[in-house]
């Protein structure tokens, strides 16, 4: 049996801009900054090549807040990307809310532009009551690879000494994580504010 081809394609949406919904007060803001781009250098056997990265920030979630810079969201892959390594990382809602409750402490790192937003909406109110820093990062794509995972990502938690509290190799990746946790923590302190 043999199927037509041209009556099975797939319809491709006519505006292929068109994202979600949104008010009108934030449509002229998510135009100008409709695009964000990072260049970041990556070293591969003493090979230079420049990668870049580009994101469409009228995918974002309206929840995303405090959304990490662009130097901040580079450092923030960086130490998920090593704390995967050493498996000092919890993945997905479900851990991460386990872990919340269970009262690790860490940084929360959410990606910005999950949909539907009910999956993550109750993850900062967890954080605050917990008093764990956290903050979004523009691309579950980003999210997920750096946590060494094939799937998008759409929360990961990076535990110092991982959720087994094992303080073996924190040390490759604790000036980094300092610097993200404390520029996380400032960012929740002013939303507060």
């Amino acid at each position: 049996m043999e199927i037509d081809e041209k009556n099975h394609e797939e319809q491709k949406p006519q505006d292929e801009d068109f994202i979600m919904t949104e008010k009108e007060s934030d449509r002229g803001i998510r135009e100008k900054l409709s695009e964000v781009s990072i260049d970041t250098k990556e070293h591969k056997k003493d090979k230079e090549r420049e990668v870049k990265f580009s994101y469409n920030l009228n995918a974002l979630s309206p929840i995303a807040r405090p959304l990490a810079s662009e130097d901040l969201t580079k450092k923030l892959l960086r130490t998920v990307q090593q704390a995967a390594r050493k498996k000092h990382l919890t993945r997905g809602v479900k851990e991460v809310v386990k872990g919340l409750r269970k009262g690790s402490k860490g940084l929360v790192v959410i990606a910005g532009d999950i949909s539907p937003i009910d999956v993550i909406t109750h993850l900062p109110v967890l954080c605050e009551e917990n008093y764990v820093p956290y903050v979004y990062v523009p691309s579950k794509l980003d999210l997920g690879f750096n946590a060494a995972t094939k799937r998008p990502t759409s929360v990961v938690m990076v535990i110092p000494g991982g959720p087994k509290g094992k303080l073996e190799g924190i040390e490759d990746y604790k000036k980094l994580y300092d610097s993200c946790f404390q520029e996380a923590k400032k960012m929740d302190e002013e939303m507060v504010i």
